[in-house]
């Protein structure tokens, strides 16, 4: 009995010491792996942190990079794109604030970026004065109208040195104006006497046709305006002189008939022009080709109301002309004064060749066909023996309705047109014109071939130039 109960206290103690050995062996994991759950707490924290910091730091705005140029007044939207709209420089496009400081400061800013553009945004109204714009390097800019751009309307708030155009661009390259927008000459007030009368009291005691041009091309060179329309310009609408490479294309211009002096496009001292698929309609000559112009192509033009097509006028005041390739062809004309058309004064020297209107279907024009060595817009011109030489020019494909006369063709007695060519004219009087008229001709010589209507054309040329009787060149020639 005794030995039992030895047994079972030995057992009752063996088992307590296994227990207290267990439990101390799980006290010490379970403090270890809450320790380390803390230490992992304590190091996710931190990163949790830090990553929350990291991240804050990318979001933060980030300085805007420095802009190429630097211009005045500053202007952030400047530096995040080639496109200078004038709202940005601080424009009202009201039609009433003065727009002018901004149209120039955007301009300044967008020459000096490569691919500039000068946007005039839809939508808007801009008053500009008289404004200058030139670029000094060869940089490729764009004008982009798509609102409106407006001339001041009131006459007395033009100074006489801006009387000679509204907005000139000189010595561009690589130059397009483009859009949807209007260039709107406000020209009304110029078209009246008295307002007219009252400018030329103020600034000058003679200035009989000192008008602004609505938009005029000095010295450039690898122009394109196309898609804009360009309306009642106190003077012509679109003029180049002195430029080269110009192309026009899908513009509209108008002006009310009665407008005097808005030429549609004059050219001057200008070479390797294209002027197409546009329409035309003003109070003077849709296209008006003056001298030292070479190499010029104008098709696919409405033409109406308006002069017609026209080269001249040369000569005036004895100047010279020098006039050559020059091609006419594909235009629709309708209520003109004139369709195909050379002109120019007595007394004057130079040359005119290689010239060819074709394709031309005309619509109660009054005069089709015009070559005109007597032109005079006055009462009366003195005679003069001198005149400009014409020679090389070909009328070929008139077709349609005149209202007047259809052709008139009047040489100089000295410097008479040489090879000129009338083929395929077919023209009948139009409904207003009270029946046949006959052709006048005057000392011009070529050949004609038919259909030739009415039949008076067919005898309005001197066929032969061997009884001419006189030098190859003219001394008028000499000059070109």
């Amino acid at each position: 009995m005794m030995k039992k109960t030895r047994n079972s206290s030995q057992s009752v103690c063996l088992l307590t010491v296994f227990l207290v050995i267990i439990f101390t062996i799980s006290f010490s994991t379970t403090t270890s792996s809450v320790e380390a759950r803390k230490n992992n707490h304590h190091r996710n924290t931190k990163n949790h942190h830090g990553h929350q910091h990291s991240h804050n730091k990318k979001r933060a705005p980030s300085p805007s990079p420095t802009p190429t140029f630097k211009p005045t007044p500053p202007n952030p939207y400047t530096k995040k794109s080639n496109i200078f709209d004038l709202l940005s420089f601080g424009a009202k496009g009201d039609g009433t604030a003065d727009d002018s400081k901004a149209s120039e400061a955007a301009w300044k800013a967008a020459w000096k970026v490569e691919g500039g553009i000068v946007e005039i945004p839809s939508e808007f109204r801009f008053l500009i004065r008289q404004i200058s714009l030139q670029v000094p390097c060869k940089t490729h800019l764009v004008l982009q109208i798509d609102g409106i751009m407006l001339a001041p309307p009131n006459i007395g708030s033009w100074s006489k040195s801006d009387l000679y155009q509204w907005i000139n661009i000189k010595w561009v390259q690589n130059f397009t104006i483009q859009g949807g927008g209007v260039v709107d000459g406000q020209g009304f007030a110029w078209w009246t006497p008295n307002e007219v009368s009252y400018i030329q009291q103020k600034t000058s005691k003679h200035m009989p046709d000192m008008k602004p041009t609505a938009l005029k091309f000095y010295e450039s060179s690898s122009v394109t305006v196309r898609d804009i329309r360009i309306i009642n310009s106190p003077l012509c609408h679109l003029k180049f002189d002195n430029s080269s490479f110009i192309n026009v294309n899908n513009v509209t211009i108008i002006s009310p008939e009665n407008s005097p002096n808005t030429d549609g496009i004059h050219l001057q001292n200008s070479k390797n022009v294209e002027i197409q698929h546009s329409n035309i309609g003003c109070g003077d000559d849709c296209v008006s080709i003056q001298t030292g112009c070479s190499n010029v192509h104008v098709h696919h033009i409405n033409c109406g109301p308006g002069h017609g097509i026209s080269l001249g006028s040369f000569g005036k005041d004895k100047t010279v002309a020098c006039v050559k390739d020059i091609v006419i062809d594909n235009i629709l004309m309708q209520n003109t004064m004139y369709g195909a058309r050379i002109k120019s004064w007595q007394g004057g020297m130079g040359l005119v060749k290689n010239v060819t209107f074709s394709n031309i279907q005309v619509s109660n024009v009054s005069t089709p066909i015009m070559i005109d060595q007597y032109y005079c817009d006055k009462q009366k011109c003195k005679n003069q023996t001198e005149a400009v030489a014409i020679t090389g020019v070909t009328f070929n494909q008139i077709v349609g309705t005149y209202a007047s006369q259809p052709s008139h063709l009047a040489c100089s007695d000295s410097v008479p047109c040489r090879n000129v060519d009338l083929i395929d004219i077919q023209l009948k009087p139009s409904l207003v014109s009270g029946g046949f008229h006959q052709a006048l001709c005057w000392n011009s010589h070529g050949k004609s071939q038919a259909p030739l209507v009415p039949s008076s054309i067919d005898y309005c040329l001197r066929s032969g130039v061997g009884s001419l009787k006189r030098p190859s060149k003219s001394h008028s020639e000499q000059f070109c």
